[in-house]
This record gives structure tokens, sequence and C-alpha cells, in this order.
């Protein structure tokens, strides 16, 4: 007969003891360069490095402290992360219906109100002496224009040239039509067809815009008598140009009328000059040709 009897079980296997972990490599005393080449050399573990302070940018061979959270891919946390603080606090209320707690600020509000809010840095302007300069196409050295506001309005007078506030600089001369050098706005001129050639006339460099400013005085004057009455009449200050004005009037009119003589058509201009711009019946500005 069969043996019935269950087969003896094998024998166990004789269990093999596991290699022990190899010891972390301690780190190298600071300032020793051989000793931490070596220890980076042997590539310790993540945990290893961050556990002295070691950290390791991606892929790249540079070792240092920066890029913590990239490396890892996630916060360390600390051992012992500081409390936070409350910002609100719980204070029971009595009453029925009043909720019977409310929720009270910690902080204490701000001690010091300005009665003033400060002015803030605005970015993107400029200031109107840095703004940009433009001038009509038709508005070239040499242009006759016709004045049309102002003292002189109606008069025609001589463009040379643009001031570094962007207004003209314009004269009549003086000595056909009475317009002296004086600044005007472009939007207060009409352009005209007819130019000159100025190319020869020296315009002085002094005749600016700080050249042209008028210095208002005040006016005090001695009063008769002990007494001071605020109803005394005071005389009004004429404005006077100065003789530095007059030399250099004298000098462009003396230039101007040169460049107008030795023109081809030197009485139609000094004519033109000299007349007043006036519309008349069925006229319209803007059907006109100037």
């Amino acid at each position: 007969m069969a043996d019935t009897k269950a087969p003896a079980k094998a024998a166990a296997k004789p269990k093999v003891a596991k290699p022990a972990a190899a010891a972390p490599a301690a780190k190298p005393a600071a300032g020793d360069k051989k000793k931490e080449l070596k220890f980076l050399r042997a590539k310790p573990s993540p945990k290893q490095l961050l556990k002295y302070g070691i950290y390791r940018y991606g892929r790249s061979q540079m070792y240092h402290k920066k890029g913590i959270w990239k490396f890892i891919g996630k916060k360390m946390k600390t051992t012992n992360p500081l409390p936070k603080k409350p910002v609100y606090k719980i204070k029971p209320i009595g009453g029925e219906k009043n909720g019977k707690e409310r929720k009270v600020l910690v902080r204490k509000p701000k001690a010091y109100y300005p009665t003033k809010d400060k002015i803030k840095k605005t970015l993107g302007r400029r200031p109107f002496r840095k703004h940009v300069r433009r001038i009509r196409s038709s508005l070239t050295p040499g242009t006759i224009v016709i004045l049309v506001a102002g003292v002189h309005k109606g008069k025609r007078a001589v463009f040379l040239k643009q001031l570094e506030s962007g207004l003209l600089l314009v004269t009549g001369p003086f000595t056909l039509n009475a317009v002296p050098l004086r600044r005007v706005h472009q939007n207060y001129v009409i352009a005209t067809s007819t130019k000159l050639d100025i190319s020869k006339v020296k315009i002085p460099e002094e005749a600016t815009d700080y050249f042209f400013r008028r210095i208002k005085k005040h006016n005090k004057q001695p009063r008769k008598g002990d007494k001071r009455s605020l109803f005394a009449k005071r005389k009004k200050r004429a404005y006077k140009v100065s003789k530095a004005r007059k030399v250099m009037q004298k000098d462009m009119d003396e230039q101007l009328l040169k460049v107008i003589k030795v023109h081809p058509e030197k009485k139609v201009l000094l004519s033109y000059l000299a007349s007043t711009f006036g519309l008349r019946s069925s006229q319209y500005p803007h059907r006109l040709k100037f």
C-alpha cells in the first residue's frame, strides 16, 4: 500500500543576515575643501544634505543654500513652529437675542491719524517744461502770418523761430506796421503761403522766453501827509521797453528790410505787410486761400 502520510515539509531556508546600513558620512569641518569635495562626490542623500544645511539646485552640480523648495518639492516643517498670534478675541455678551458672543480685534487701533494725506508720486507725468513742442507744418521760418488775437490783431508779421516754451517769435518789421518783437501762440496765427528767405538773417541767441518776461514791481509811492488813506489814488506805472530790446528790434528791422528789398516783388510785399487783414461781405475764412 502507498504511504498515506503527507510528505515532510521542506527544510526551512537559513536566514541570511542583512548588511548593516552604511553610517551617514560626517560633515567635514568648514574650510577643509578637500574633505568637502569628497563628501559631495559620495552623492549624499537629500535628507543628509539638508541635515547639514547643504542644498543642491536642480540637476546642476552646484551645491548651495538656495532653491530649497525647488529641490525638495515642499516646504520643510520646522520642529518647533512659533504659535500664531490670535487676531480676534471672543467676548461674551449678555441678552437673549444678542448672539451671546462677539469677535473683537486683539490688535490696538491706530493711535496717530494724520490731518492730511501724503502726496503720492504719480508716474508717467512730465512737467510742462519737459513737454514736446510741436508746430504746424505750414509754419516755417520766414512765413508771413496774420495775427488773429491780441493788441495787433489783423496785422501781418514775419515768423522768425519757435522758442523753448512753444511760442512763436514774430516781428512786423516794426518800421512797416508797428508790430514789435513779441511772442505769439500758434493757435492765434494764420499761416499764409507768402514766405521770405531769412536764411542769412541772424537771430540773436538772447531772444528767449526769459528775455521777453515782464517783472511786476509793487506800486509803492510816498503819500502826502502822515495820514494813510485806503482810498488814496495811485498812479499806474506804464510799461517801458528796455534798451536791450530796442537795440535788438532795430537790428532785426534792418536785416528784414534788406531781405524784402532784394525780393523781386518788393513793392507788393511792402504794401502787403503794411496793410491789415479784414473780411468783406460774402467772404468766409474757411473758403479763402491765404
